[in-house]
């Protein structure tokens, strides 16, 4: 059969904007026109292709929202054409269909990631509402992507996020460290986000199309914790009943993450040094060595330097280990981040768990600013998870706080003695100005919210967000 393509203009009723796209795969080119046929009369934008192999070719050159494939076909059938659409196109969704529907055949679809799955012949009223509903999922992953493009380009790098002055530092040192081979010894309390960093470096690096393997060197024994790093050979000890690759050979031309490396005991820190110094590991149990190029980015909470003046961790793998440093700051010490960091969490979590939150209350957010953050960054993402979760109205209020968070709410009247104190003397534009960046920052950048706390009118707002260039 010839290659069958088609389109049609915008409908004026056409629920998207920008319309639709939508490719429609069937060996059978009668039906799949009447499919498009049905899909284009309430607007979408609809290409037809005949076979299996069209239509992959057409996935690899054009960008679709949503892909409609019949199971069934002679060449590349519509499982093949799922996989390479999640390839090529991962925000698409794919519908597929089939005369020959049989439970098993569904729940395979669906594992692969199927947005829906339905039985010749069609009802054209469901494949519209199937349709409309994987397109507007198909969206939602676009604008959350190119919400966190715009993130990083304003306040981050590859998911590390911040505003504050300490993030801006460690976020303009990732950038010149990452295409880089060098060694980094990444510092900071539990919870800071030291793995995210690691795989940030990862991404952008030469490396980036290569594994990355993350080990936490806390969480093993010696033995286990030398045989995951080396592999061993069959009968290098009781249990070891076949050939194991470790983590070393896996991750070749790629990257190694050691977290909590200042847990390393000390038999296997001689080990990883001399990895270090010869690009060889010898697995356990073996007197073969093996050449293994890998970049090795480190971790810990505890000050190394303590530990070497205690004897538990050796001072030339330190130094090997710590060719560049990054010291990751609390997230007491980056407060001003909290509000970037609340929208970030809330926007992830409300895609994943499919809920509808338009915002955040001030109240909780004034809460939010005034806890303490033992747990850093990871708690507050675990905090707004379950606030987006046990959610029911669309806003994220003081009731939808976890036990570790109620309880008072933070005062927020007039300001302290001392924090008047300070600005005593201090001309009144830039008192203005402090006090309108504030405000704007606790109203999470809502100018409508911002104003009414600040008693102005939203165009007023602007002028000054204008004038002190905020």
């Amino acid at each position: 059969m010839s290659r069958a393509e088609s389109t049609s203009p915008k409908s004026p009723t056409h629920p998207f904007d920008p319309p639709a796209e939508v490719l429609i795969i069937d060996n059978d080119q009668p039906h799949a026109e009447t499919v498009a046929e049905s899909l284009r009369r309430v607007g979408f934008h609809c290409r037809v292709a005949d076979s299996g192999g069209v239509g992959a070719r057409m996935i690899e050159e054009s960008p679709f929202d949503l892909v409609i494939t019949d199971l069934v076909m002679n060449d590349i059938d519509g499982l093949g054409i799922l996989e390479r659409s999640k390839a090529d196109q991962p925000d698409a969704e794919v519908i597929l269909m089939t005369g020959h529907g049989t439970v098993p055949s569904a729940v395979e679809a669906m594992r692969r990631g199927a947005f829906n799955y339905l039985l010749k012949p069609l009802d054209i009223a469901q494949l519209r509402a199937s349709a409309e509903k994987a397109v507007e999922s198909a969206r939602l992953k676009q604008t959350n992507l190119e919400l966190k493009r715009r993130l990083d380009e304003r306040f981050g790098f590859e998911g590390v996020i911040g505003d504050s002055p300490q993030m801006r530092e460690v976020i303009e040192r990732l950038k010149r460290i990452a295409p880089t081979n060098a060694g980094v010894l990444i510092q900071g309390e539990t919870g800071t986000g030291k793995e995210l960093v690691a795989q940030a470096i990862h991404q952008n690096s030469p490396r980036k199309n290569k594994p990355f393997v993350a080990l936490n060197c806390a969480a093993l024994s010696e033995n286990i914790l030398e045989s995951e790093l080396f592999g061993h050979v069959k009968g290098a000890f009781t249990d070891a009943s076949a050939d194991r690759v470790g983590k070393f050979e896996y991750a070749n031309g790629g990257t190694m993450f050691l977290d909590e490396v200042g847990d390393m005991p000390p038999a296997t820190q001689i080990k990883l040094l001399r990895v270090l110094e010869n690009g060889e590991i010898t697995r356990v149990g073996s007197n073969t060595p093996v050449k293994a190029s890998v970049r090795i980015l480190s971790a810990t909470n505890r000050d190394l330097e303590d530990s070497i003046a205690a004897g538990t961790f050796r001072n030339d793998l330190y130094h090997r280990l710590k060719v560049v440093t990054i010291r990751l700051p609390t997230l007491r010490q980056r407060s001003q981040d909290i509000p970037i960091l609340i929208d970030y969490f809330l926007r992830q979590f409300s895609s994943r768990h499919d809920k509808q939150i338009r915002g955040m209350s001030l109240a909780a957010r004034r809460k939010l600013l005034g806890f303490d953050w033992p747990g850093n960054v990871r708690q507050l993402r675990n905090v707004i998870e379950s606030m987006v979760v046990v959610d029911y109205d669309g806003l994220l209020d003081l009731d939808d706080l976890p036990e570790e968070l109620a309880g008072p709410p933070e005062p927020h009247g007039a300001p302290s003695t001392a924090s008047l104190t300070a600005l005593v003397g201090k001309p009144l534009g830039e008192i203005e100005r402090l006090f309108v960046a504030e405000t704007l920052r606790l109203a999470g950048d809502n100018r409508e919210e911002a104003a009414k706390m600040l008693g102005i009118g939203e165009r007023t707002l602007y002028r000054k967000i204008k004038e002190y260039g905020l």
